[in-house]
């Protein structure tokens, strides 16, 4: 299985899944700069400093939200689909892997009772914020990874 896996369709992004195995060394980013929400990763030795900071005022404009998933616990099916609703592919995720739900759609089945940590921009506009459309049906899941 690999560590970092991309779905991609047409080119575009649709989810990035960090399995919680990943290691490195130092600082890497897995989000182009673009992105409104950015994922890093560090690996920092005993006493490593991070200068203490504050972050400017800087004026975004967010067209699509963009949410991040950690599991906490258990064990989770996260469906992806593209722009016009179609299915791609599936991926189970267990405790402490990360999912970066970046373009297209998504939906998700608990296989095993979860602890979910979800963060995405705000603030949260209610049912204006998304459409809910059909699952794909059972048979055609694929499950990535």
């Amino acid at each position: 299985m690999t560590l970092i896996e991309k779905s991609v369709h047409n080119d575009v992004l649709l989810a990035l899944v960090i399995r919680h195995t990943f290691k490195g060394d130092g600082i890497e980013f897995f989000t182009p700069d673009t992105f409104s929400q950015q994922i890093g990763y560090m690996n920092r030795p005993t006493g490593y400093v991070v200068a203490p900071h504050a972050h400017n005022a800087v004026p975004r404009t967010i067209e699509w939200t963009q949410e991040v998933l950690v599991i906490k616990s258990g064990l989770v099916r996260v469906d992806i689909y593209d722009s016009e609703r179609i299915y791609i592919e599936s991926y189970e995720l267990g405790a402490g892997d990360i999912i970066l739900l970046a373009h297209g759609g998504h939906g998700l089945v608990v296989l095993e009772q979860a602890e979910i940590i979800e963060v995405k921009q705000g603030p949260y506009a209610g049912e204006l914020d998304k459409v809910r459309f059909e699952p794909a049906d059972p048979s055609v899941i694929k499950i990535k990874g």
